[in-house]
Formats: structure tokens, C-alpha cells, sequence
């Protein structure tokens, strides 16, 4: 078994490709986190006010359930969470997985995936819901490049 683990949430394909890359580099298990309740195109319309992801990010509370079962993550020594940004943070959904791991005593490392955003409020995010005690200072990934730069930064290959 690897010691170290991806999840990654991915509507649109993006994150799902840099995921299996940082997994296919590291040689890491991969997971892809699902929502028990999938998003229609009217759900993820940032034009409507009204649609579930606008509604969902605005309420700091908002916990959407998952699919399945998150895998056992207490074999692992590096956690690496990976989601597209909406509205400048990761998706709601990201909160529940985290809120669902014990990431105690482990490495942990984020990275987004955006058509526009900085990673700086996600990396707020981050800080705030795991600590920063045991998070790795993460990044937005969006080519290869990026990715390899990204990991040897974080001296995680």
C-alpha cells in the first residue's frame, strides 16, 4: 500500500487530471470524493443566485453529504485534498470530507484547480478547518509544470 493518499473532488474533469497526475508521480492511492446528491448545470450556474453551489457557498455551515465511505486513511502518512475553487474557496463538500477525516499525525497538502481564482483565501480555508501545524503550504495546478514545481516545493516527491 502507498503511504500516501489523493482525494480530490472534480465536477468538470480539470481536478480529476491533476489529481491522477500528483498520484501517477508519487505513486499514491487515489479517491475520488462524490456527492450523494449530483449537481445538474442549473446547480453549478454561478448566474443564478439562487443555484444549489451559490447557496451552498454562501452558507458557511452548509455540509453537502458525500457518497460511499471515505477510505481508512489511518495507513497513511500524506493526505493530498485536491478540488476545483468556487467563489474563491473550495466546494462546500470539501468541509464535510474534512470534517470526516482524522488527519491528526498526518502530512496534509491541498491544491485547487480555477479558471481565474488565487489560491490565497483557499489556503486561508485550509489553514483554519486542518491547522496549519501539519498543512503544507498548497497551490493552484493547472499544467504539469506546475504540479512538479508544486511538489518539490513541498518536498513531497
Amino acid at each position: 500500500m502507498a503511504n500516501t493518499l489523493v482525494l480530490y473532488f472534480s465536477q468538470t474533469g480539470t481536478t480529476k487530471r491533476i489529481a491522477e497526475k500528483i498520484a501517477k508521480k508519487l505513486q499514491a492511492d487515489l479517491y475520488r470524493i462524490e456527492e450523494a446528491d449530483s449537481y445538474s448545470t442549473k446547480d453549478l450556474d454561478w448566474t443564478l443566485p439562487d443555484s444549489r453551489a451559490n447557496l451552498e457557498q454562501n452558507d458557511a455551515a452548509s455540509r453537502p453529504a458525500y457518497k460511499g465511505q471515505l477510505p481508512d486513511v489511518k495507513a497513511y502518512d500524506k493526505i493530498i485534498i485536491g478540488s476545483p475553487t468556487w467563489w474563491g474557496i473550495p466546494p462546500r463538500i470539501i468541509y464535510t470530507v474534512i470534517d470526516h477525516l482524522d488527519l491528526a499525525d498526518k502530512t496534509v497538502a491541498t491544491f485547487a484547480t480555477s479558471g481565474g481564482s488565487a489560491y490565497s483565501q483557499t489556503q486561508t480555508e485550509m489553514n483554519r478547518l486542518i491547522g496549519s501545524s501539519n498543512l503544507l503550504k498548497g497551490r493552484m495546478l493547472s499544467r504539469s509544470a506546475s504540479v512538479d514545481q508544486w511538489l518539490k516545493d513541498t518536498k513531497l516527491l
